[in-house]
Parts: structure tokens; C-alpha cells; sequence
């Protein structure tokens, strides 16, 4: 039967004593919620990836930007239907309606969450129909003006609060 030296045990011994006390030492910190599930978000492939990938990058370098109520410039800040606008405008030169509403009911084709491609548009409401919109990003993620005293930035579609709101996307890109 081996025989342990006392010298090799005893800095082991000393490292699980400290590994102990420290866990139970200190103040108890509450316990974070768990984060939302997020499920695998399939990739789909633009119908036009040269110029989707062009309205992704002009709404990634928007991240930021103050958002302001009935904003459609970046000088000035963006509320969320003057962003998707201003994005599309400025890169494709295409006029889409000014509203979240509007936008949700222009005749481009609706697309399933599953399907997301993207530059699509993903839609929110919140009591009497639509009433936010962003661009989608990919991986579920997307990027929007959120609100007064916020600015320009991406979120996640697996979020609790946008999961719940969540109504619809449309394609713009053909």
C-alpha cells in the first residue's frame, strides 16, 4: 500500500480548506434570473446579400444615435420608423412608408420568424396593433431606436420583453 508524503498533502489539503471557506465567506449575492432561452436562429440567405449586407452596415454604424421622437437624421436622432427610413433611403434610395403602421401594412411579402433574412423588418405592438419596427441583423438579433432618452441600438428577439411584443416581419429586399 503506497504511503503519502505529508508534504505533498498537506498543500492540497490547505487548497480545498480555502476553496471552502471562500464559497461560504462574504455576502450572499441574490440569485441572477435565468436569461431567456434563445433557440438556434436558422441562417437565410438574402435574396440580394450585396445589398442587404449595405443596409446592415449603415444600421450598425447607427448604433448610438440618440433616439428622438419623430427623428429621420442622424444629427438630429432617430425614433424607430425615421431609422428604417433613413437606412433605406440612404443606401438603396428607397421611400417606404414614415410609420411603424404604415410600414407593417405596406405590401411587401410577410415572412415567418423562421425565415428572417437579413434587412427584413421585424414588428412590434403593444395594446392596439403595431407600434415599434427594427431591422433585422441575424441570430435573432436586431437593430432599432427603442425609446425617448435611449438611443440606436441591437437586441435580441428571444428577449422576454420583445418576444412578448413581437408581431410579425416583412421582406424588403427581392
Amino acid at each position: 500500500m503506497p504511503v503519502c508524503s505529508s508534504r505533498h498533502t498537506a498543500p492540497a489539503a490547505l487548497a480545498v480548506l480555502i476553496l471552502a471557506l471562500a464559497g461560504c465567506g462574504g455576502p450572499r449575492q441574490a440569485a441572477r434570473p435565468a436569461a431567456p432561452p434563445q433557440r438556434d436562429w436558422p441562417v437565410v440567405a438574402p435574396a440580394d446579400p450585396a445589398r442587404a449586407n449595405a443596409v446592415l452596415i449603415r444600421a450598425l454604424g447607427l448604433v448610438g444615435t440618440p433616439y428622438r421622437y419623430g427623428g429621420s437624421r442622424p444629427e438630429d436622432g432617430f425614433d424607430c420608423s425615421g431609422l428604417v427610413n433613413y437606412v433605406y433611403r440612404d443606401i438603396l434610395d428607397l421611400r417606404l412608408p414614415r410609420s411603424a403602421r404604415a410600414l407593417a401594412g405596406w405590401p411587401g411579402p410577410k415572412v415567418d420568424s423562421v425565415r428572417l433574412a437579413a434587412a427584413d423588418l421585424v414588428f412590434f405592438a403593444h395594446g392596439d396593433g403595431v407600434d415599434h419596427v427594427g431591422i433585422y441583423v441575424g441570430q435573432g438579433r436586431f437593430v432599432h431606436a427603442p425609446s425617448s432618452g435611449g438611443a440606436v441600438r441591437m437586441d435580441h428577439l428571444d428577449g422576454a420583453y420583445w418576444r412578448s411584443r413581437y408581431a410579425g416581419s416583412k421582406r424588403v429586399l427581392r
